[in-house]
């Protein structure tokens, strides 16, 4: 045993050693340690076999190289508690009162993707109530930690984690305590590093007789639990090897059988919290769950047991997360009153929906926090609006800075039900919060932009004053009409470019055109590109850095002045004012009809076209049009205009087109009501129920559902595999669904659907499913939806339709064996479809539940 574990810790040295060498010194060092390890593992089974007991590696070192085979270490026999206890002092909240605690929060992210709006969310209400602590208890422990909870060994990676961090830092949530912090106190603060932690309380655990070791198979357990369902019975762990003997246990540890550790849930076990958001809740424990894994046979910790551990050795207080973790509370508060150590107070967040009422993901848009980012969102607002998703400090106000969300937020004041992500709210927050910055500060968030945006040369520094004076100038352009910084960097696109098209016969803005049709664009067009050739038309400097000063009035000899002058000389000449004389100088000038201030958008193309080899504007990429170009342009159009269009009307032909017009839309609107009149009186003349003559839609048994969980079937490129809450005492249904080509699995897992629940379990390439998930197709079947449920039906309620029979006998659903013989979905099917609004109907009558009507995505589609 001595010889085992010197030789496993010269191999951890090594490994380390490998870190700092060559690329290929340190294949071949790290190449050795992994066979040394094999062959020293293999070793210790043999030994064990013999009869001989293993040594447990107890160093960190050790624990990182034997993980495959650490459960089955950790004790190969069955021997007499140790002296110490592994919690012995290591619960800093162990005997003192939580409620009076100085707040200790934290935030723990998977690291196995982006920070999305729900996790963004549930790290700014425990960073606020850190902070809040902070000024409340000066000088102790209080604070925000990040612990990184990557035991998903197969999903997470470094760069998920990297990544998470650098958005918590965008954000501004600065942790107090977290990853890569060799100085605090409760570290290391990644799941991945603390292995040694749960061995260790999992074999106290085991001394004192609160886990033990379950030998069971996996063939055993997949028995046991298909024997529940035939039964009829709740599936769970029945216990078999909850009260086996000493002499049992040791036999199968010298086999060297793998097992697993489970804890022993106590019998009439109740756990009930106080929840800061949703109330009392409770489980009766032994009802609900029975004797879950704490380690499973390869080593390696579960979930809860994590979760548990690091909550009670790191001191956290208080725990506010989503509503998806209420149910994990039961194990996680078992396992800590196990330990003796106190339980956090709870707050668990409702989730956010997108516009749809359905969870927010990837089919709403934007929704990871990289992503706001690139889109033009600043952290102030991203706080603010994430605070109001499912809180409000009780008054009218809606915009607060970091300071003052401090000072008023409240977790009791956050609300149990679901929160709507509405992304024009997110923008005007945005827009508000854009104001109260300096523009200076504004503008380098927008030289990011303008970087991403491909507006810049590449390699140019965003510090280089150039860039300074560009960035300055297309904020100040933009910054009444901006609603994120991304919208300042596309309006100088816009402004930069000239969308006037070839001919007359190319363009399609209508406005553009009647204004062109009136006459006045023509003549004027005409005199501006004499002008220009003539070096008659004013030109602005690229210096002239002022034009974007509101506060500074033009001066007499400023570009400003002298434009508005030309233009009272045209305006003279032209016997043109309003809009006869700026609507065609701006599309003569600009190639668009309306817009920010002509001088300072002809300034702003001047900064980027004067100096084209010193200048930072990249004007290939940037589609920038200089005014010369402009104007040739511009002649070329002028030469397409029929004649008629190139002379004012008189105040006769003006007069007239008005009349015309007025004519035109008031025949316009007596056809409108005329078709809808008739389309009413069609609907009303015949009902396709008094000639319908197939089986009852009560046949279907259409129940609503709820997605849990999602996965790809690994034999079936098109199946997805879905566990469907029905709210049946039995459990969720598992269900294949063929909607992978057209679904992600996060636009599946958390929606309300609907489902024929009345349908013969079968096996699909060897999934057994026992239901089918109803979606809305188009016509030709290339875009599938779900069909929609309102957000407030009722799990496992049956949907209904109007006019047809759903009580008693009448009413009762087909049994599964009547419904596949005598084909009633097939004559159903042609009559299941979606009207115009995408409401799934049946003979013209919507799908009801008790909330209201269903929906779909679908318009005109079918439903199947």
């Amino acid at each position: 045993d001595f010889c085992s574990l010197s030789f496993l810790n010269f191999v951890g040295v090594c490994f380390s050693l490998a870190e700092s060498l060559p690329h290929s010194y340190r294949w071949f060092t790290m190449r050795f340690c992994a066979a040394a390890t094999t062959m020293l593992l293999s070793a210790i089974a043999l030994s064990r076999r013999c009869g001989v007991n293993a040594f447990v590696p107890r160093s960190r070192q050790a624990a990182a190289f034997g993980a495959t085979a650490t459960t089955r270490l950790y004790s190969s026999t069955v021997e007499a508690p140790a002296a110490k206890k592994a919690t012995d002092g290591a619960f800093p909240l162990q005997g003192k009162n939580v409620e009076e605690a100085p707040p200790r929060l934290r935030f723990a992210p998977s690291p196995t993707g982006s920070l999305h709006v729900g996790g963004a969310r549930t790290a700014l209400y425990n960073w606020l109530m850190a902070k809040r602590g902070q000024l409340d208890f000066p000088k102790t422990e209080s604070g925000f930690v990040v612990r990184v909870e990557d035991t998903d060994l197969a999903r997470s990676t470094k760069e998920s984690e990297a990544s998470v961090l650098a958005d918590l830092q965008w954000l501004g949530l600065q942790w107090d305590e977290g990853p890569d912090d060799e100085e605090a106190k409760y570290g290391p603060y990644r799941q991945s590093e603390r292995g040694q932690l749960y061995i260790d309380l999992a074999n106290q655990l085991l001394e004192e007789g609160k886990a033990y070791r379950c030998f069971c198979s996996p063939e055993e357990l997949q028995e046991m639990k298909e024997q529940q369902e035939a039964a009829g019975q709740p599936t769970r762990y029945d216990g078999r090897w909850r009260d086996a003997s000493e002499e049992a246990v040791q036999a199968k540890l010298d086999e060297g059988v793998p097992f697993t550790v489970r804890f022993k849930v106590p019998a009439g076990a109740r756990v009930v919290i106080d929840d800061a958001v949703r109330g009392t809740v409770s489980w009766d424990a032994d009802a609900t769950v029975g004797d879950f894994i704490l380690l499973r046979s390869n080593g390696i910790p579960v979930y809860n047991f994590c979760v548990a551990v690091d909550d009670a050795m790191m001191g956290i207080s208080t725990v506010v997360r989503a509503e998806e973790h209420l149910t994990n509370t039961l194990r996680q508060g078992l396992i800590l009153d196990a330990m003796g150590a106190p339980r956090p107070k709870y707050a668990h967040c409702a989730l956010i929906l997108g516009q749809d009422k359905q969870k927010l993901s990837k089919r709403h848009g934007a929704t990871s926090c990289n992503q706001f980012r690139l889109d033009g969102f600043v952290p102030d607002a991203m706080i603010n609006y994430l605070a109001l998703l499912g809180w409000s400090d009780g008054g009218d106000e809606e915009i607060f800075t970091r300071d003052e969300l401090i000072e008023v937020f409240d977790i009791d004041r956050v609300v149990k039900s679901p929160s709507v992500f509405d992304m024009d709210k997110l923008k005007w927050v945005n827009a508000q919060h854009m104001k109260m910055m300096d523009i200076k500060e504004l503008s380098g968030l927008v030289a990011e932009q303008m970087e991403w945006e491909g507006l810049l040369k590449e390699g140019i520094s965003l510090e280089d004053p150039k860039v300074t004076s560009m960035s300055f100038a297309t904020t100040s352009l933009a910054r009444q009409m901006m609603l994120t910084t991304k919208d300042a960097a596309l309006n100088a696109k816009t402004v930069l470019g000239y969308a006037l098209p070839a001919t007359w016969d190319d363009l399609k803005d209508q406005p553009a055109k009647k204004m062109i049709q009136v006459g006045n664009f023509y003549p004027l067009a005409k005199k501006i590109i004499e002008q220009h050739q003539a070096g008659e038309f004013p030109n602005p400097s690229a210096d002239d850095m002022d034009v974007f000063d509101d506060s500074i009035k033009p001066g007499d000899d400023s570009y400003a002045t002298a434009y508005k002058k030309h233009m009272k000389a045209l305006a003279k000449e032209f016997k043109a004012k309003g809009k006869n004389l700026f609507h065609p100088v701006r599309l003569a000038l600009t190639g668009e009809m309306s817009g920010q201030d002509v001088t300072k958008q002809l300034t702003l193309l001047e900064m980027a076209t004067s100096q084209p080899e010193d200048g930072v504007i990249d004007l290939e990429r940037a589609g920038v049009v200089d005014f010369a170009a402009r104007m040739e342009k511009l002649s070329a159009f002028l030469e397409t205009i029929p004649e008629e269009f190139r002379a004012p009307m008189s105040k006769e032909e003006v007069a007239a087109a008005k009349a015309a017009k007025s004519k035109e839309s008031e025949e316009k609107k007596a056809n409108a009501e005329s078709e809808a009149a008739a389309t009413t009186s069609s609907s009303t003349a015949a009902d396709p129920k008094d000639t319908y003559e197939g089986p009852p839609i009560s046949a279907l048994d259409i129940r609503v559902g709820k997605i849990n969980k999602v996965w790809t079937h690994e034999e079936a490129d098109k199946l997805y595999c879905e566990e469907i809450d029905l709210g049946e005492p039995d459990g969720p249904r598992k269900i294949a669904s063929g909607l992978r080509p057209f679904l992600q699995p996060e636009d599946l897992e958390g929606r309300m659907v609907l489902v024929l629940a009345n349908l013969k379990e079968r096996k699909l390439v060897g999934f057994p499913s026992h239901g089918m998930v109803l979606c809305a197709s188009n016509a030709d079947h290339t875009t599938v939806k779900l069909v929609n449920p309102p957000l407030d039906a009722k799990i496992g309620e049956r949907v209904t339709v109007p006019d047809f029979t759903f009580e008693g006998e009448d009413g009762a659903p087909y049994a599964p064996n009547k419904l596949g013989k005598k084909k009633i979905l097939e004559k159903l099917s042609p009559h299941l479809i979606t009207n115009r609004f995408g409401v799934p109907e049946f003979l013209g009558r919507p799908f009801m539940t008790s909330a209201g009507v269903c929906t779909s995505a679908i318009p005109d589609g079918t439903v199947s």
